[in-house]
């Protein structure tokens, strides 16, 4: 969960609490090496003997006498993360696989990230470009939003459990004082970052996914200026900010940032519920459009863009997020000029393409067969087929175009729930095109 950055710390125990297991093993997981600890657990990374492949190991230890408080709210917390194992499947969330409660330990079996974590990126020495906070952000909100759907409230939003594994992809981790809705657990009170709580949190009223909505706004605030809004070191005063004062905007500290990105950040950090962002759509739309301007015409799609161009297409209406996402990452994403031969009958190929922007014409021996637009596909025979066979016809781009090019061999590698939502798609496109009135 934790990865490479993350100083080796002692080896001493915390007064007060049970020694955890061996160092050689955790359940069936062998141990490789301590990646962090804190005060009541320790993080591993260990070998999936069954899965092959590495793992992040959380093992909960008691501090002092099972029945403090302190013992009890973190063991309702261990409770609330390992309910969440194999339920919150998304590309931006950190995966839960296994959990356990052993005699004398506790511990969840996660996905392990090898890139640190976006604190690293809060120091005003090392703050990334602006369009990269922009995409991040993004991402948080569309995997956050998948969490709220699924009934889950992060409640601990900040840099420290957000971890990055290149560039701006990302993952989510450390749902321990997640609340599922749909279930029947109790609140923690006074759970939360201090810094990045909501003033709702603060007052332990009842949290609603908004909370997360305002911490994330701080995360993008960190992001953006290494700086928090609040600066006091003392959490009284802090606190008492937070309900009673309002942050100058992010473009203070940074003057490069644009105004409509200040609005962004200062209305995700709104201290009435009904003035914050109602939906995590509404904040994601919204960096999308700051996005576009923060880039001239004839930039590299960034991953944002291509979500959002995906999501506009009747072909994957049906489709979940997290299932958008999937295809993007076994895709490539093309552009082609004007006139160009992006399939030549008679060359053998391997590959299906979805038209995401543009108009392309179908062709054989010459002559035009059809004219394909945006959410159109073709070389779906490919798709059927287990084999590469020769291309039937010849495509040409009547304008610029945007393509995503999707090879044989990886969509029949996508994930079951995948597959099916392209099943369906491809299907319903062949059967419209039965449907059309032939050319003349």
């Amino acid at each position: 969960m934790i990865g490479p950055g993350v100083a080796p710390l002692p080896l001493e125990m915390p007064t007060g609490t049970t020694a955890p297991p061996s160092l050689e093993y955790v359940g069936k997981y062998r141990i490789i090496r301590e990646l962090g600890r804190g005060s009541t657990c320790r993080v591993y990374l260990a070998q999936d003997p069954f899965n092959d492949r590495e793992v992040a190991i959380k093992v909960i230890f008691p501090h002092g006498q099972g029945g403090t408080r302190e013992n009890k709210r973190f063991m309702r917390a261990f409770m609330s993360e390992a309910a969440l194992a194999g339920r919150l499947k998304h590309p931006h969330i950190a995966a839960i696989y296994d959990a356990a409660m052993e005699e004398s330990y506790s511990y969840l079996v996660m996905e392990y990230v090898p890139g640190g974590t976006l604190q690293q990126f809060c120091d005003p020495a090392h703050l990334l470009p602006v369009e990269q906070v922009v995409e991040i952000i993004f991402k948080c909100c569309r995997a956050l939003d998948y969490a709220m759907r699924q009934g889950v409230i992060h409640r601990d939003v900040k840099p420290g459990n957000i971890l990055v594994t290149q560039g701006t992809e990302i993952k989510i981790s450390d749902f321990g004082t997640a609340f599922l809705q749909i279930a029947d657990h109790t609140q923690l009170t006074g759970v939360g970052s201090p810094a990045y709580m909501s003033p709702e949190q603060i007052q332990e009223k009842e949290l609603t996914h908004q909370t997360d909505i305002y911490s994330l706004g701080v995360v993008m605030y960190r992001l953006l200026t290494g700086r928090l809004p609040y600066e006091s070191r003392h959490t009284d005063k802090l606190l008492d900010e937070i309900l009673h004062v309002d942050p100058p905007p992010p473009s203070t500290h940074r003057p490069a940032i644009p105004a409509a990105l200040d609005r962004i950040v200062m209305r995700a950090m709104r201290k009435e519920v009904h003035e914050r962002y109602a939906t995590w759509l509404e904040f994601a739309k919204d960096l999308a459009a700051v996005f576009s301007q923060l880039h001239g015409p004839g930039h590299a799609a960034a991953d944002m863009e291509k979500f959002s161009a995906l999501k506009q297409l009747p072909f994957f209406e049906r489709f979940e997020d997290s299932q958008i996402w999937e295809v993007l990452g076994m895709a490539t994403w093309t552009r082609i000029a004007k006139n160009a031969v992006i399939v030549q009958e008679g060359t053998v190929g391997e590959s299906c393409f979805i038209l995401v922007e543009g108009e392309v014409q179908v062709s054989r021996s010459s002559t035009e067969l059809t004219r394909l637009g945006p959410g159109d596909c073709f070389g779906l025979v490919l798709y059927f087929e287990e084999r590469s066979r020769a291309r039937t016809t010849t495509v040409t781009a009547l304008t610029d175009c945007s393509l995503l090019e999707l090879p044989a061999a990886a969509l029949n590698r996508a994930s079951e729930a995948c597959q099916a939502q392209l099943n369906k798609a491809f299907l319903r496109l062949l059967v419209n095109r039965l449907e059309r009135p032939s050319k003349p």
